[in-house]
């Protein structure tokens, strides 16, 4: 790429480790306000990060990661996602992930029956991450 005025680097981290480190022309993410798209040279931004994608354009191509809530800082063409869980769009299994959502909507359908707000809201947030890993594996 070009020089270091005109390019991000790009850079998702878990607890588990590193996810993705690359180098690219933008970054769209969906933060608690809505989508935010960074271009090299944006003004540094911190924000709360929703359970979605991560997409990250290099010229013609496009990375994906599900990314499960975190936070995004930018500052110096340098983003940095900080999030609870990540993978790359190779890495998902999505049998598993429609394990999980088949999981996550029965429980949500006994907490319903048994108005349990804490374990609807539990499973809410598991649908929402396992609905997201399959909308970036199919992508």
């Amino acid at each position: 790429m070009a020089d270091n005025q005109s390019v991000l680097s790009v850079s998702i981290v878990t607890p588990d480790g590193q996810v993705y480190n690359e180098q690219g022309d933008l970054l769209i993410v969906t933060t608690k306000s809505g989508q935010l798209g960074i271009m090299p040279n944006h003004v540094p931004v911190i924000a709360s990060l929703e359970v979605e994608e991560a997409r990250i354009k290099r010229g013609e191509n496009e990375d994906e990661i599900a990314v499960n809530g975190g936070f995004l800082e930018f500052s110096g063409n340098v983003a940095t996602i900080v999030a609870d869980s990540a993978e790359r769009q190779d890495d998902i299994d999505v049998n598993r992930a429609e394990n999980a959502r088949e999981r996550a909507e029965a429980t949500i359908k006994k907490a319903q029956e048994a108005h349990d707000a804490d374990t609807l809201a539990r499973a809410e947030v598991a649908l929402r991450r396992a609905v997201n890993r399959i909308n970036v594996a199919k992508h």
